[in-house]
């Protein structure tokens, strides 16, 4: 059996810059044990595959080690395939995922997800949550995953993970953020207890970043930029109960799989 490759730089606009996905295109569902080989051999953050339906396409998403119930940049890299490379004759597409329906539209190069918000609570900061890196948040919220506050974008860019204690905080991850020099925020994030150490550009965190900042900068569209080594931009709007995250993607490379 041989199954179709795409490999994406997606929320970037230039080939090795952004998070780079794999795509892979499927006729029907294969074991999961198998799906999660493939993730695992392609060694990125995250591999989407896809099936379509009658009302648009099943999309799924895993990491080298596990199964998510969301990823941003997977979800848009699959739709640069679908929208670039297989050429569908739609501007709009209906994913249908764990998290529900999710609705991805093409205006020129840009491509805009349309999420479900995630909106965060104020905890009380721990020593748990100090340990995690070598800065104190000031500020400590919860929305599946972990978010510290911190003070500027330079404490954002100059802090050191310690993987072994964010493991620790039983979330979907930790992000760290503060409000941006020339953006209007910033942030980086981390998921070592699904194989990712430092995730390049997290759509999904952003789902939860974007309702933050809106109600702290009072404004419903904000732009964006994720500030790890790779670095990636992102348009977000606050919708209320829904999170549009915008951005451009690059195919880096085509191929197959032999199985």
């Amino acid at each position: 059996m041989k199954l179709k490759l795409y490999q994406v730089d997606a929320f970037t606009e230039k080939l090795f810059g952004g998070n780079p996905a794999a795509v892979c295109p499927l006729d029907r569902w294969l074991d999961d044990e198998l799906l999660q080989n493939i993730a695992a051999e392609n060694n990125l953050s995250e591999t989407a595959f896809f099936v379509k339906t009658d009302k648009g396409y099943h999309l799924r998403w895993f990491t080298p080690t596990v199964e998510v119930d969301l990823c941003g940049h997977a979800t848009l890299a699959a739709a640069h395939v679908l929208f670039n490379v297989l050429k569908i004759e739609k501007t709009s597409i209906v994913f249908d995922s764990l998290s529900g329906q999710l609705f991805v539209t093409k205006s020129g190069d840009l491509i805009t997800l349309d999420f479900p918000s995630g909106n965060s609570v104020k905890i009380e900061t721990t020593v748990n949550h100090l340990n995690c890196i070598n800065l104190s948040p000031i500020e400590v919220y919860y929305a599946k995953k972990m978010m510290f506050i911190l003070r500027d974008e330079s404490e954002v860019r100059n802090a050191v993970p310690n993987f072994e204690e964010i493991i620790k905080l039983e979330t979907d991850g930790l992000i760290i953020t503060a409000k941006g020099n020339e953006v209007d925020f910033v942030s980086r994030y981390f998921a070592p207890h699904a194989g990712i150490p430092e995730d390049p550009v997290t759509g999904s965190a952003h789902t939860i970043l974007t309702p933050h900042w809106s109600n702290k900068l009072n404004k419903k569209k904000l732009i964006a930029l994720q500030i790890s080594g790779r670095g990636g931009s992102l348009i977000c709007e606050d919708c209320n109960d829904r999170v549009k995250i915008s951005g451009n993607a690059v195919l880096y490379s085509e191929g197959e799989i032999y199985l």
